[in-house]
């Protein structure tokens, strides 16, 4: 691994480091342990990531499918955005017993990046027409701010890098052991109530590290936000590391630096440093909290491989010592918790003032599944209604910007046309689903088409219900739709039915919230739904709210004084 000393955070060697007894070693770099202790270090050790871009090119594309090597196939391929997708009709009670190359399609998921959910209207028609062309005329927003492709041949792929890239637009380490696209407000910049605007700060740190050597190979995916919004609309509590935007007690604006969060099946709260970061001084200290993750990150067991088992084990203080001791080589000053968010709901969906008197409207899709056909239409409405800038938000939606006060009504309406709801019901706008069985080789349920089916029925059942609630739908317990932070959370699994077959279903998990004294959902021991019951499930508890809540009392709230029998 090579990089420029300008760029490198070195340690500072002044001392040998601690070795931990072998039998201990998790695999750290820093401790000595560089000898690769599985499979997918080995693989990264063999090859960077990184490489694998001009093999597609020279070799992949003539090839197709059949001739890509195991190890670009069902590895390296990820530091170019793309996944291997799941054949069609496996179902979910397969999903563990069959090898990868028993699940897997001769077709891709393709992760477009988008750092900071920022689009021109061209570069969304970009997306779109890769979509209709080459993906079967299917997209997905995920809930990273990413737009997903599916169907997608190794043929084509240099031909979509050719379009993305002529848009200022990357697949460049969308997945992998790499920093994943970074997270930003969609709204950054444009409300006159944030903190501070937070792109400048990407965008640097995008210029200078993506695609850089120097971090294509860490223990596990890096993801990051960084954010001023007086909403904290992109989870920092559950990012590996994060920087929100706070205001000193003399007024000064800058960050205050998280470390440590993540979800899957050991789902960790980020931890605050406690430390004051200048906005000028972000794209340095990322890299040097990046630097801690690659050179003392677990690398042992893939499974402990994530920065939040380093934090927990470590503990906040001794990450900030190391982070400047060895890194920076400097203090950072104590700085101010974020103020709670200012809204119950921590999206931009609605009609928003934007501070140059124009509007911005957040619509909701259909969990995030829409059409490159449709795409399209929107980045037409971007130019009708605004001036051509769309957003993508961390909760799979879409923003239009720029709209004129005599435009709002007309845009709206455009968006309802194709059942884009700006001013959507409580299930619609708080609804997600992951992938799901469709084309994921880890899901064992489906997702995106129950989700939808889900609450247009709730929709139907409880056609006054206002209160803003999260319902998130996950087809396995890797959290992609991150069902333990959801009001309702649904982790796919195999569900036994009253005829004592095997069918697909979830696990429960009731009241999840980030924010003040954040917290991950109930469960209940035994307690899973068939995907038939779901919607008779969602309609008892929430009754049952609706009847026992306080005044004021929000789902969570009720569901953490609620009696186990309400809730199941």
């Amino acid at each position: 691994m090579t990089s420029s000393p300008e760029t490198r955070p070195t340690r500072a060697g002044t001392r040998p480091p601690r070795r931990e007894a072998p039998a201990r070693g998790q695999g750290q770099w820093a401790l000595g342990y560089r000898e690769p202790l599985n499979p997918n270090e080995r693989m990264k050790k063999d090859a960077d990531g990184l490489t694998v871009r001009q093999r597609v090119l020279d070799i992949y594309q003539h090839t197709g499918f059949g001739g890509i090597d195991p190890s670009d196939l069902r590895g390296r391929m990820r530091w170019m955005g793309l996944y291997t997708q799941r054949a069609q009709g496996i179902p979910g009670g397969k999903t563990a017993v069959l090898e990868p190359e028993e699940l897997e399609d001769s077709y891709f998921m393709l992760r477009v990046r988008i750092d900071g959910g920022q689009l021109s209207s061209d570069q969304l028609r970009t997306i779109a027409g890769i979509s209709t062309e080459f993906g079967r005329d299917v997209a997905d927003v995920t809930d990273r701010q990413n737009v997903q492709l599916h169907w997608i041949r190794i043929e084509d792929v240099p031909e979509i890098w050719r379009r993305l890239e002529a848009v200022g637009l990357s697949t460049t380490e969308a997945c992998g052991d790499t920093p994943r696209t970074m997270l930003n407000c969609p709204l950054a910049g444009i409300l006159a109530d944030e903190v501070l605007d937070a792109t400048p700060a990407i965008a640097e740190t995008v210029e200078k590290y993506l695609g850089n050597p120097e971090f294509s190979n860490l223990p596990r995916k890096w993801k990051t936000s960084m954010s001023g919004c007086v909403d904290h609309c992109t989870g920092h509590e559950i990012n590996d590391v994060s920087f929100v935007g706070v205001r000193t007690a003399d007024g000064e604006v800058g960050y205050d630096l998280w470390v440590g969060g993540g979800l899957s099946t050991n789902p960790m709260l980020a931890q605050r440093l406690g430390v004051f970061v200048r906005p000028e001084e972000v794209t340095e200290v990322w890299a040097a909290c990046t630097s801690v993750f690659r050179d003392y990150g677990y690398r042992r067991q893939r499974n402990r491989a994530r920065i939040k088992f380093l934090v927990a084990d470590w503990g906040p203080e001794r990450f900030r010592q190391v982070l400047q001791d060895e890194y920076l080589h400097r203090a950072l000053p104590d700085g101010p918790a974020p103020a709670p968010a200012a809204h119950d709901q921590r999206d931009h969906v609605g009609v928003m003032r934007q501070k140059d008197g124009r509007n911005a409207l957040g619509f909701a899709l259909r969990t995030g599944r829409i059409s490159g056909t449709l795409l399209a239409r929107v980045a037409d409405l971007a130019d009708e209604h605004g001036a051509g800038r769309v957003r993508t938000t961390a909760q799979q939606k879409l923003v239009l910007l720029d709209v004129p006060d005599e435009r709002v009504e007309d845009a709206v309406a455009a968006l309802a046309e194709h059942d884009l709801q700006v001013r959507p019901s409580a299930f619609r706008r708080g609804t997600m689903a992951c992938t799901g069985l469709e084309f994921c080789k880890l899901a064992i349920v489906e997702t995106k088409q129950h989700a939808q089916d889900l609450y247009a029925e709730l929709e139907k059942r409880l056609p006054a219900f206002d209160t803003p609630l999260s319902i998130n739908v996950n087809g396995c317990p890797n959290a992609c739709a991150r069902f333990q932070t959801a009001d309702i959370g649904f982790k796919g699994s195999m569900v036994r039915d009253d005829s004592g077959e095997m069918v697909e279903g979830f696990q429960v998990h009731l009241g999840g919230h980030l924010g003040v004294e954040a917290a991950f959902g109930r469960k209940f021991r035994g307690h899973k739904v068939t995907k038939a019951e779901t919607a008779d499930y969602c309609e008892r508890v929430l009754r049952g709210y609706v009847e026992r809540r306080a005044d004021g009392e929000g789902f969570a709230a009720y569901v953490a004084r609620a009696e186990e029998s309400w809730l199941l």
